[in-house]
């Protein structure tokens, strides 16, 4: 698999979600992401160790 940074419809799709959730959990729940002008870069490896930490789970 190649080694890039998702946007954030891409990292909602590989989570199962919806976009206006991963911009909450940035806000939020500090979900890791990389601000670079404009638009959000995640790194999937990143974002599913913080999801298998248990951050994103509804407190």
């Amino acid at each position: 698999m190649e080694d890039r940074w998702l946007s954030v419809d891409e990292i909602a799709d590989h989570l199962g979600i919806k976009r206006d959730t991963v911009y909450k959990w940035i806000s939020e729940r500090q979900m890791p992401g990389h601000k670079i002008g404009r638009l959000w870069k995640f790194d999937r490896n990143e974002v599913d160790a913080w999801v298998k930490s248990g951050a994103a789970r509804d407190k």
